[in-house]
């Protein structure tokens, strides 16, 4: 038995149609069929069938479109009384849906993995399922509830298919197809990009550029918008003859097989068992498989990002180096922008890096580091290794992942580091491949890395990256509100980047209105929030991983000390011994929260500006350390 909804509605048995008549007996089994096999309360199908003035008689009606529907299709079918509500069970019944689900998710996975071929069979498959509209006979209602996520998915995997195409050089046959898709979905970026660059690889440049033309102006015209990262970056790769042409097609292969001949079976069936692991461990990869398979994990670059020109030099000598080590930490204080500057400085470096790039942030939401055999699974599905290839063991894996980097140039991100035993498996090795990491600690004790560090904006720096975002010409117009929006973010590119983004919200802002905003202590740190930018929550991720000792030590100086201070300060004010106030103050400084300078023979201590502040708000949120007496109390 067979029931389709991607089209006229149908039931089908031996290749036979099953008639279900009438608009409204449609709706109900599509709606059933489209819950899940979850109960549908009648209240539900009421309103796809009638809208919000059901008959007197509903109840009966639906009962009589269910019986029939369980006349009609038989013992294939079961529709069950659950509640007030009905629920279906088609059992081994193809459902269209659900085939076109299944085989749209393999062609993605193949096309994230490099399998292109792969990726345009299973996709090109899935949309074949796709006979007309979806759910075009049924009622109006039901078909404005479920059609945008059906056209959503399909349009997905008619993006993703391209895509593969694209990759396997079949750029001249995608354009009238593009071009249609493109007239009917004006605003999708994606299908843009992808006729731009199909237009480009036929030595079309100028129809490509007049695509992007038409496409900015129907986003102004109709959203009020510019064009995406993605869409400018690609214009502006078509201005300079960067685009890359196609990838070469690797071998197709068969997703969800189970082992080879002659190798040992994984837990419960699930793939290659240990021996199999270390045998792909030990070898390289195919040579073929580097030819259609390019990571691009990093993140779009920061079109205006501004300032940095003397570490983002250093990077770029550094990734570039051809006798220099493996490992580049950027590490700075929340807040200074260690991964704006590293995604920058990877992007102005990938033409350097042919076989790919690879990105993964290394903390999760709530700070905490996440699982490097997490992170090495991600990586080795981006070079090519399928699901059955993936061994178990974190050093396993590491084996593995060397090897498919073994003799290659490729670039490897690690953001927002947290502890050294993250990174050292995800170092890529050998001359030809670089990792640069960002962290707010050192990770000195990771052997063999080049440490550069980050420190805060200076006055005409932190100028540039209001100018950048706010617009040059309000800036120079208020050179007095512009110096003490700058003085109150405390050189931090973060703070900077919230107050320029909030002036490019309020063009009828003057800065002195925010620079006023900004004055009061008690709400500057509230101020300096927008959105996902939030200065309070980058000190927060650093201060949290804070053993109890070091919480109260960054509270209680932060009340006492305005200037610098000596670890001998520090153990007097505390009244702890002077050597457990130096490990406080050393927990502070490795996770940037306090800085260290030397005065002739003494360290100094000092809080910037807004980490102080911070520090002060602490008092109401941790009342519970409040008399913490320390390790090591002095009588």
């Amino acid at each position: 038995m067979e029931f389709r909804i991607l089209g006229p509605v149908q039931v089908r048995v031996d290749g036979s149609a099953v008639p279900v008549e009438g608009a409204k007996q449609r709706t109900v089994l599509a709606a059933l069929l489209l819950s899940g096999g979850r109960v549908l309360s009648d209240d539900r199908l009421s309103e796809l069938l009638w809208g919000p003035t059901p008959p007197p008689t509903r109840t009966a009606q639906l009962y009589t479109y269910v019986s029939r529907l369980r006349k009609r299709c038989g013992p294939w079918l079961r529709t069950d009384r659950r509640g007030s509500g009905y629920a279906m069970d088609t059992g081994d019944a193809r459902y269209d849906w659900d085939e076109f689900r299944r085989l749209a998710e393999q062609g993605r996975t193949a096309l994230t993995g490099g399998h292109y071929a792969t990726a345009a069979d299973r996709l090109t498959a899935a949309l074949a399922l796709w006979r007309g509209p979806a759910l075009s006979d049924v009622t109006g209602r039901l078909s404005e509830a479920e059609l945008p996520r059906l056209e959503e998915a399909r349009l997905a995997a008619v993006q993703n298919r391209i895509e593969a195409e694209l990759a396997l050089g079949r750029h001249a046959q995608s354009v009238p197809e593009l071009t249609r898709l493109v007239a009917e979905h004006p605003l999708r970026e994606t299908l843009r990009c992808q006729l731009m660059t199909a237009l480009y690889r036929c030595d079309r440049q100028a129809d490509a550029l007049a695509v992007y033309e038409r496409g900015r102006r129907a986003l102004r015209d109709e959203l009020g918008v510019d064009p995406g990262s993605a869409l400018r970056r690609l214009h502006r790769e078509l201005l300079t003859g960067e685009v890359t042409g196609p990838a070469a097609a690797p071998k197709a292969v068969t997703l969800g097989a189970g082992p080879r001949a002659g190798e040992e079976p994984g837990p419960a069936g699930r793939g290659p068992g240990r021996g199999a692991a270390l045998a792909s461990a030990v070898a390289p990869p195919p040579a073929d498989i580097w030819a259609g398979l390019v990571p691009a994990m990093l993140p779009p670059d920061i079109a205006d990002f501004s300032g940095r020109a003397q570490p983002l030099a250093e990077l770029g000598t550094a990734l570039a180096d051809p006798h220099g080590t493996g490992g580049i930490v950027l590490t700075g204080a929340p807040g200074t922008g260690t991964s704006a500057l590293a995604v920058h400085a990877a992007h102005r470096c990938r033409r350097a890096f042919p076989h790919g790039q690879l990105y993964a942030d290394l903390r999760a939401e709530d700070g905490s580091p996440k699982d490097p055999s997490d992170v090495l699974g991600w990586f080795l599905r981006a070079l090519g290794a399928g699901p059955h290839d993936l061994p178990a063991a974190l050093d396993e894996r590491a084996q593995l992942y060397r090897s498919r980097l073994a003799g290659r140039r490729a670039l490897v991100v690690l953001d927002n580091a947290v502890e050294d035993r993250q990174v050292r498996p995800l170092l890529a090795v050998g001359d030809g491949c670089r990792t640069l990491v960002t962290s707010h600690s050192p990770l000195t004790s990771v052997e063999g890395v080049r440490l550069v560090r980050l420190g805060p904006l200076d006055a005409v720096e932190a100028c540039g990256l209001l100018a950048a975002v706010a617009g040059s010409e309000r800036v120079a117009a208020e050179p007095e509100a512009a110096g003490r929006i700058v003085e109150r973010c405390d050189g931090l590119p973060l703070a900077l980047r919230i107050c320029a983004a909030r002036l490019a919200a309020q063009p009828q802002w003057r800065l002195a209105h925010l620079a006023n905003r900004l004055g009061p202590v008690d709400r500057l740190l509230g101020e300096l929030s927008l959105g996902s930018l939030d200065v309070r929550a980058a000190l927060r991720r650093s201060h949290v991983r804070l053993a109890a000792d070091a919480r109260h030590a960054f509270r209680a100086l932060a009340h006492r000390f305005a200037a610098a201070f000596t670890a001998r300060d520090a153990a007097a004010e505390l009244r702890w011994s002077e050597a457990s106030a130096e490990n406080a103050l050393d927990s502070l400084t490795t996770a940037r929260l306090l800085e260290l300078s030397a005065e002739g023979d003494r360290l100094e201590y000092r809080f910037r500006f807004l980490v102080r502040q911070f520090a002060r708000e602490q008092d109401a949120a941790e009342p519970e350390l409040t008399g913490f007496p320390g390790p090591a109390l002095v009588a």
